[in-house]
């Protein structure tokens, strides 16, 4: 078994696959009201093609940890299945799922029956107004259902991913890690990033990680946890424990160095970072009978190539031509 490792020794153990690019909600720092051009269906990668993608990759890589994201995932009927077909690959990866929650208390127990392992859920507030104004649609209970199932169904820890946008919703810091705490959720919060349809993201309106964690320390004695590895999150113990909130400065405070993820984009484009603006294409040579030497060959000239970073403070960075929505997170 070999290693997917890029010229700077870089080690990728995390495959991110997305299932789809549609979402059931217009978040403004996301897409557009009227929503995306949707990839055809065609186009989308079939499950066999993920499973038999995911699998080279486990068994020839040593990827530890699948995540299935979007778009959003659970708008992929054949989800629990494919949960279950990825869980009985050998050696068994970890199951990880980022979902906006709409639709997850009717999913969520199935998931965790099927081996998803873990669940990232993003919510951005708490107030019902607020929500209506950044998603563009009426569905806060439905997420605060869906958080609630999954912990019920026993899916832990969940995590509960949070953007805090100036005067929108970055008041609301305090509120979110206390509605966590309570629940038993971790919180992380995440600095938005220039991954929006509209290319309109202003690095002036974003919420720093040093401004949230000014703001909860007005609240609380916050700690820094050691051990942090490849993991985006900065974690902090609150008021010595045992409950933690991270940070994902990804702008800021980049930690492109340790990065270990790879992506698969939900037309079967692997990405070597988030904010590349090239692709390798994996769904042509698949769909052409290419064996597996051939892929996993195309695979690893695809990380090698990998930049020692995302760029964003050079003058020269440009925001990649694809969305979140179609990149996957």
């Amino acid at each position: 078994m070999g290693s997917l490792v890029d010229s700077f020794g870089r080690v990728h153990t995390d495959l991110r696959v997305s299932l789809t690019d549609k979402c059931n909600l217009r978040c403004t720092y996301c897409m557009p009201p009227e929503g995306l051009e949707w990839l055809p269906s065609p186009d989308l990668l079939t499950d066999d093609e993920i499973v038999r993608l995911a699998g080279l990759a486990v068994d020839r890589f040593g990827i530890r940890t699948i995540r299935l994201t979007g778009g959003e995932p659970l708008l992929r009927r054949s989800l629990v299945d494919l949960v279950a077909r990825l869980a009985a690959l050998d050696p068994r990866p970890e199951i990880a799922l980022t979902t906006n929650g709409i639709g997850l208390a009717r999913t969520a127990e199935a998931l965790s029956m099927a081996g998803l392992n873990r669940i990232n859920v993003s919510l951005d507030t708490l107030q019902h107004s607020t929500f209506v104004t950044l998603a563009r649609r009426d569905r806060l209970h439905d997420v605060l259902e869906g958080l609630a199932a999954a912990h019920a169904s026993g899916l832990q820890p969940v995590k509960v991913n949070a953007v805090l946008m100036r005067d929108v919703n970055d008041s609301e810091a305090v509120e979110l890690l206390h509605f966590c705490l309570e629940h038993g959720y971790e919180l992380r919060f995440i600095e938005q990033m220039p991954l929006d349809a509209q290319h309109g993201w202003d690095r002036t309106l974003m919420v720093t990680a040093d401004e949230i964690m000014a703001r909860l320390s007005t609240k609380h004695t916050l700690t820094p946890l050691p051990g942090r590895g490849s993991a985006p999150a900065e974690r902090f113990l609150v008021d010595d424990g045992p409950a933690s909130v991270g940070i994902i400065a990804s702008v800021t405070r980049p930690f492109c160095g340790s990065c270990d993820r790879v992506r698969l984009t939900a037309d079967g484009q692997l990405r070597n970072c988030l904010f590349a603006r090239e692709e390798s294409d994996l769904r042509t040579p698949l769909r052409s009978g290419a064996d597996d030497d051939e892929i996993a060959r195309r695979w690893q000239l695809a990380i090698a190539g990998k930049r020692a970073g995302h760029g964003i403070d050079d003058p020269t960075f440009l925001q990649p031509d694809r969305p979140m929505s179609a990149i996957g997170g």
